[in-house]
């Protein structure tokens, strides 16, 4: 899995399902998976042979409010659509990686309500609310004596699992392996880092038995990555450090921080592989944190000629902007619905797109680019070189990055150019 080129789709939002449902008409069973079959062939056009889905299990609202882990969420279908979906995946050598939302769940799932009733008993009987061994969640009293309950970020909708609880590892292990007979290759582990690495390390192991080429990526803001990875048994931890003085290197003029981040990259990649981006479904747009093509094509670069695993958010290689903001529906911006096909994208960022395929096809044509890692040659605010060196040293590509007069890239091997990156209106 180290080796693929990932896309990224929230697929609630991409397939124009109601995310805030009003009424049951909106949660009404309808197969908007389908849509994600006739974008298969634009995923590889692009270099990409792995599609990353957002939550796909029923739930309440966004799909991060689960209710149930073992339902494909009505407003995308049933088990029938994504078997489909399964298919036409494998069928062109697409591996699919789920997200798994196993720190918290909705309100509305069903052991959550059982435990808050009997909870709510307790208290109304004068008791404390009672915590039993293999309860699944945790309930408590607040500074006015009226019951409460373990939330994620402090968020009212999102009743956090105690992941001390043998009943939630068993949970855990068992979706992903029921998961993973229909056909998922891999697990997005959302929130990773807010969950004990020992609970991963006693729960991954449970499902590589069935499946050993299970493989798994932990969403991880901070920390210490390599320590977690060990920990935890996770293959792969998402790479904000890098994310962040990406943009930023750009945006600011500044390369003196792409340089310094890059150096714990290398440092990270003595470890394990991290995971690669410059955008996702939680941040705001690399087009709109940057501000122009130029440096939206930079950005480009610098993720797919490092190490990594990369990935690539849905319109993003389309050039596409959109700021997230704070409260409700303040991600919808960067969640969109895409067309039907692709015929409905017209020609808007064709060029990003055509990019992306280009430096997907060197990195392809070098498996070793995974793992390398990168060596400065010129180091000032507004102009970075640095070479891409293999692991065992033998080969290398050099990428010049220079953001004066027109900002430009140009990666060349052996002193052969390979591609010019420059703007284009």
């Amino acid at each position: 899995m180290s080796q693929r080129i990932w896309w990224q789709v929230y697929p609630l939002g991409f397939c124009g399902a109601p995310v805030r449902p009003r009424s049951e008409t909106e949660r009404a069973m309808t197969p908007r998976l389908d849509r994600l079959t006739s974008w298969l062939d634009y995923l590889k056009g692009m270099g990409c042979d792995g599609l990353l889905l957002g939550p796909v299990f029923a739930s309440e609202t966004h799909g991060y409010d689960t209710i149930d882990f073992y339902r494909i969420d009505p407003r995308l279908g049933d088990d029938a659509a994504f078997d489909r979906l399964v298919a036409a995946c494998h069928a062109r050598g697409i591996a699919l990686m789920l997200d798994g939302v196993f720190n918290h769940v909705g309100r509305g799932f069903p052991e959550f309500r059982k435990e808050r009733q009997r909870a709510e008993r307790d208290v109304e009987a004068g008791r404390p609310p009672a915590h039993q061994d293999d309860d699944m969640f945790r309930f408590i009293l607040d500074e006015d004596g009226k019951l409460d309950y373990a939330k994620f970020e402090g968020h009212d909708i999102l009743p956090a699992f105690d992941h001390g609880s043998p009943r939630v590892a068993d949970l855990v292990a068992d979706v992903m392996v029921h998961w993973m007979r229909r056909g998922v290759d891999a697990w997005r582990l959302d929130a990773s880092t807010s969950v004990p690495a020992g609970f991963w390390a006693k729960v991954l192991p449970r499902v590589r038995r069935e499946f050993p080429d299970a493989w798994f990526l932990g969403e991880a803001i901070h920390g210490d990555y390599p320590a977690f990875v060990r920990e935890s048994t996770i293959d792969t931890l998402t790479q904000y450090e890098l994310w962040k003085a990406t943009w930023s290197s750009l945006k600011d003029g500044n390369f003196y921080e792409l340089d310094w981040c890059l150096k714990r990259h290398d440092g990270f990649l003595k470890t394990y592989v991290p995971q690669t981006f410059i955008g996702n479904h939680d941040v705001i747009r690399v087009a709109s944190m940057v501000g122009d093509d130029a440096k939206l094509a930079l950005a480009t670069v610098i993720l797919l000629t490092v190490g990594g695993i990369p990935s690539v958010y849905y319109g993003d290689e389309r050039a596409l902007r959109g700021v997230k903001t704070d409260g409700v529906g303040g991600d919808d911006a960067v969640r969109p619905e895409y067309p039907e096909t692709p015929a409905g994208l017209g020609t808007q960022g064709e060029w990003m797109y055509e990019l992306i395929g280009r430096l997907a096809a060197i990195r392809k044509a070098r498996p070793w680019m995974t793992d390398a890692t990168t060596s400065p040659t010129l180091l000032e605010n507004r102009h970075y070189a640095y070479d891409v060196i293999a692991r065992d040293g033998g080969a290398r590509l050099h990428v010049d990055m220079d953001l004066d007069a027109t900002p430009h890239a140009d990666i060349s091997e052996g002193g052969k150019l390979l591609l010019h990156v420059g703007y284009r209106a």
